[in-house]
């Protein structure tokens, strides 16, 4: 594995100093390519992992890693814990690069391309593939102004416009009656489960092409937990999503795929139908079976 230390341009964005395909990547990337039919049609691979591996500080986390994400579907990542669930959905829009003693091997690409590449702009890919956290974590603003957080930083609309946009992206995620009164307020008043939807509400509101879910109904109760599952049966196919659960039952619910992830090493991925109810490998049934994990 290739440790890679970080440098911090004058944007204040970062990226790895060496970013070179690995050996054998691009015949990899092509086998993965001819197996999902392309890179434009809805269905085909958005995401792809070629032979990563990743790992911190001598420790490795993830070994040898070579799946797909398709574009429009939602994908589950399962696993029971320390498997590299939340290790690969990180990496998908480079969190893990400033984490101390990151080293990787293997490659991730976004439509083709490299998101190490030297010409990819941190920013841009994180508008392009915006992450929702387990915990709300709303920004110590109005609740109108987390919303347009990121609208604004990409410049994405006119002063005009703002209002709008922060009506449409809350209605979107149900939250518009419970705060239209209240667009001014502090978000640390609402509930922990409206925090969470007015965090969704923010990632929506850049037009991201993939959602990255780690686990955001870990903490909520059941009619919230059912509302966001709803909201992301919605997003698709407008939207890729990828979501870490450990709830089985949810992931058998909502994903149209799943990955299966255990010690590091992936197991199985495919339609998730195929994954719980005729798994190819004996891990994977003892997994969903419920015999470990």
């Amino acid at each position: 594995m290739r440790t890679e230390r970080a440098q911090v341009d004058p944007a204040g964005s970062q990226g790895p100093v060496s970013a070179g395909e690995p050996a054998g990547a691009q015949s990899a990337a092509s086998a993965l390519s001819a197996m999902a039919g392309g890179n434009g049609a809805a269905g085909g691979a958005v995401l792809r992992t070629v032979d990563l591996s990743l790992g911190f500080g001598g420790r490795t986390v993830l070994s040898g890693v070579t799946t797909e994400v398709l574009r429009g579907r939602v994908t589950a990542l399962i696993g029971p814990t320390g498997s590299g669930k939340t290790t690969l959905l990180r990496t998908f829009n480079r969190m893990n690069d400033k984490v101390r003693g990151h080293a990787r091997s293997g490659d991730v690409l976004l439509d083709s391309r490299s998101i190490w590449h030297p010409g990819v702009d941190l920013m841009a890919l994180r508008r392009r593939v915006g992450m929702l956290f387990q915990r709300p974590n709303p920004f110590p603003m109005s609740i109108m102004d987390n919303v347009l957080a990121g609208v604004r930083a990409h410049r994405l609309a006119a002063r005009s416009q703002l209002r709008d946009v922060a009506e449409r992206q809350l209605a979107e995620v149900g939250l518009w009656d419970a705060v239209s009164s209240r667009l001014g307020d502090s978000p640390f008043r609402l509930s922990g489960g409206q925090q969470q939807l007015l965090c969704l509400a923010r990632a929506l509101a850049v037009g991201p092409e993939v959602l990255l879910l780690d686990e955001p109904t870990s903490s909520l109760d059941p009619a919230t937990s059912e509302s966001i599952e709803a909201l992301i049966r919605g997003l698709a196919p407008r939207l890729t999503v990828v979501i870490v659960t450990h709830n089985l039952a949810q992931a058998a619910r909502i994903a149209d795929r799943t990955i299966f992830l255990n010690a590091g090493r992936l197991v199985e991925h495919g339609d998730t139908r195929q994954v719980f109810e005729h798994p190819a490998d004996e891990e994977t049934a003892s997994y969903v079976g419920g015999r470990f994990g």
